[in-house]
């Protein structure tokens, strides 16, 4: 079958059908990003999943698929790669309803054009739950175009044809014919309709749902085939870094280049305006200077000598914000979610308990750092980048250089790590206003880590802070809870100085537990720095406080930390998170995806039997738990953690149960799983971005760390939940990480009695047993 340049494939923005029951799938979903939050400010959301979305989906063999004669099947792949497998996972669900023999699979990145291919933004972990169905629908209409164009070959008619395993078989006669040698006959025959195809019961699937399908790509990977973002070369390449502000706003005053002249190969230094905040995905601005190579460009620019109005932003300081947080942490802010009456529970005094919690800054410090090539001639622009978002690289090209959207092509390479880093494309308009500069030659752009470090799109820092009673049973009688973190809505207006509805919905006002007085606040809290998507976003903070403060007031009580939680989130029920203050719920229906207080309950009693909960453990050693909901998923964890005498922490074990409803791809799963458990584990322990003067105090991994071997946990155990019934798929690329890092300050606390309450860990654990 040959691919089509027709415009008549199907895009659609329709009601969700209903999932295969007894679905055995629900693979590697995606890291981090631009979800399209805007959306979520309307008051009535008519369309949800995939139907939510920008451009939609597509569902047409003749946009996914290509049929050589030599029996090749080439799948594009329309969502970024970034490691979580989604290349392998998409490809087996096309390959399985094709019935394709997978050594005969292929991949090819789709460029950026959502005309074609629908909805691009690899983030909010849904690629697969939003193209299951449309590319399950894919194969399936490939396969019977395949099956009509055997029986005409034949003269029979098609209900006689079956495909199998990359042939049609004639049944009565037992002829065949291979897919190579029906590949022009099918790719003439329309699509059938929709309603008209044979979709494959679960206990046909030949891939989904199972364990030995190879990545598709992982050759190529592995052999140094593979294309990331530093790979495009070309003739005649011209190669750009940039001197930025060190303080985010801030404007150059002056430059004398000079220096950097007598550097052997530059080219040219060359100013890039910035733009005033908030700067959304804009270059933050600066000068560049370019050159024949690299290093030539490195070098020109440390020659430079550069004089900058800090602004505004120079008085940020990571201590004096924590302090400033902390004061309005203990102030009434804005009433998010309420019931009951707390302070009249307050009022009655009894056991309180009372903690502040704080997370830091966080960089993704992807492997690979930013980097994108440019070409700029008559009037278009083509860049190859690793993007999560070609949608919105395109837009703002086209923007920034006022040409017209349809002559600006964004080739999307594979991305050596994204975790929401790479759906903001400054770095890519860099490189095209630096190629408007030198038409007719490609421009890359490179960032150091040093660049990637102190001009990234952080995670946001937080205070957390909650009180608590308990009546005279052990049983929490009240809550209160202020969130207080600068949002990333300040990238896009300048009066964001709460949580937007997103991130609220992270685990703070969907919080599902049994409370009969309830109080949650969001005090207001400015942005001095950029704060962008990172891998789980506020579901770091929020599960952070929520899940260590389960556990100290179990503490308090006196009860053992499971059976409060199990007891906290009372009987098995099914919640509209509409009703919670949640309209957002990851963009999805409330009815197909409620939060399901079941659901959590099995994961936390998974997670517990698989660990030995309960067992008994020497001083120096403990179990932690943690729960926690998003992104349609639910995960549980425990680690056995020691404390050595020095405060070193080992990571004997990780238990962690998840319900991400029907598996796709289970390897990919359990990947993902393992990663979010390492990275959470670097996140908790050893991370930390902060600032003074307005700028970032960290410049590369020596002191922005992130989790190296030792910290690794010496074993790390996923436990598949299937629930019981028909449920939709869930998310899994991020999922994994918001529990790791209560579960370690819950194992720490019961293996030390030492309360961890600001992160990172790092140094707090030195000398616990004289303490």
């Amino acid at each position: 079958m040959t691919q089509s340049n027709s415009d008549d494939f199907a895009v659609a923005n329709l009601s969700r059908r209903g999932f295969l029951k007894g679905v055995v799938a629900s693979g590697a979903l995606l890291i981090a990003a631009n979800w399209g939050w805007r959306n979520a400010f309307a008051e009535e959301k008519k369309a949800y999943g995939a139907d939510g979305m920008a451009h939609g989906w597509v569902d047409d063999p003749k946009v996914f698929l290509a049929l050589g004669a030599d029996g090749l099947v080439t799948f594009v792949c329309s969502r970024s790669e970034m490691g979580q497998g989604v290349r392998t996972s998409l490809a087996m669900v096309v390959a399985d309803e094709l019935e394709a023999d997978w050594a005969m699979m292929r991949v090819v990145q789709a460029p950026g054009d959502e005309q074609r291919y629908g909805n691009q933004d690899t983030d909010g972990s849904r690629s697969m739950r939003h193209w299951f169905e449309p590319l399950r629908r894919c194969g399936a209409a490939a396969r019977q175009m395949l099956e009509q164009a055997a029986a005409e070959r034949w003269q029979v008619p098609v209900g006689e044809c079956r495909a199998q395993m990359h042939k049609v078989v004639h049944g009565p006669s037992g002829r065949s014919l291979g897919y190579g040698e029906l590949a022009e006959a099918a790719a003439a025959l329309p699509v059938p309709a929709r309603d008209s195809l044979r979709l494959k019961a679960p206990e046909q699937f030949r891939y989904i749902g199972k364990e030995l399908t190879r990545a598709i790509d992982g050759a190529d990977i592995v052999n140094g085939r593979a294309v990331y973002g530093l790979d495009p070369r070309f003739e005649n390449m011209l190669y750009a870094v940039v001197a930025r502000p060190p303080v985010y706003g801030g404007k150059l005053k002056t430059v004398d280049a000079g220096a950097a002249f007598k550097v052997p190969g530059v080219v040219r230094v060359v100013e890039i305006a910035g733009s005033p905040i908030p700067s959304e995905y804009q270059p933050l601005g600066g000068v560049a200077v370019v050159a024949s190579n690299t290093w030539a460009a490195i070098k020109g620019r440390e020659a430079l000598k550069l004089d900058w109005d800090d602004g505004a932003n120079a008085v940020y300081d990571s201590v004096a914000y924590r302090q400033a947080m902390s004061q309005a942490a203990k102030a009434p802010g804005k009433v998010v979610r309420e019931a009951g009456d707390v302070e009249a529970v307050f009022a009655r005094g009894g056991r309180l308990v009372e903690a502040e919690y704080y997370i830091p800054h966080l960089a993704q410090a992807p492997m690979e750092p930013p980097v994108a090539t440019a070409y700029f001639a008559d009037g278009a622009c083509e860049v190859w980048a690793p993007s999560q978002a070609p949608q919105v690289t395109r837009e703002r090209i086209a923007e920034r250089l006022g040409i017209p959207f349809d002559q600006v092509k964004v080739n999307v390479t594979l991305l050596g790590g994204g975790f929401g880093r790479k759906s903001k494309p400054d770095f890519i308009l860099e490189a095209a206003v630096l190629a408007r500069e030198f038409p007719g030659r490609h421009v890359r752009v490179q960032w150091t880590r040093q660049d990637d470090l102190q001009h990234s799109y952080f995670h946001t820092v937080s205070v957390e802070y909650l009180r608590g009673a308990l009546d005279a049973d052990g049983k929490p009688s009240a809550w209160l809870h202020r969130s207080v973190a600068p949002s990333i809505g300040a990238l896009f207006g300048p009066d964001s100085r709460h949580e937007n509805p997103i991130e609220l919905g992270m685990g703070f006002v969907s919080m599902p537990y049994a409370l009969p007085n309830l109080r949650l606040e969001n005090p207001e809290a400015a942005a001095h720095t950029r704060v962008g998507w990172y891998r789980s976003v506020s579901n770091i903070p929020h599960a952070f406080a929520v899940q260590s403060f389960i556990a100290e007031l179990a503490a308090a009580a006196g009860r053992d930390h499971r059976d409060f939680l199990l007891e906290l989130l009372g009987p098995a029920r099914r919640i509209d998170p509409h009703s919670l203050g949640d309209a957002w719920n990851h963009g999805e229906s409330p009815t197909l995806y409620p939060i399901d207080t079941g659901r959590l309950r099995a994961v936390v009693e998974e997670a517990t039997r698989q660990a030995g909960w309960g067992r008994a453990l020497p001083k120096g050693r403990g179990l932690g738990l943690a729960v926690h909901y998003s992104f349609v998923t639910y995960v549980a964890e425990v680690l056995d953690v020691e404390v050595g005498d020095d405060g070193t922490l080992v990571v004997h074990r990780a238990d962690m149960a998840v319900d991400c409803g029907p598996q796709i791809n289970p390897e990919r799963i359990r990947s993902q799983m393992e990663g979010a458990c390492v990275m959470g584990l670097g996140n908790t322990v050893v991370s930390e971005i902060s600032f003074k003067d307005g700028r970032v105090q960290q410049s590369n991994l020596h002191d922005y760390q992130v989790a190296r071997l030792p910290l690794a946990p010496k074993a790390i155990a996923v436990h598949p939940v299937i629930p019981a019934g028909e449920v939709p798929l869930g998310g899994i690329g991020e999922p994994g990480v918001p529990p790791v890092g209560p579960a370690l300050a819950n194992a720490i606390f019961a293996a030390t009695g030492r309360r961890i309450r600001e992160l990172p860990v790092r140094d707090q654990l030195k000398g616990w047993r004289e303490a």
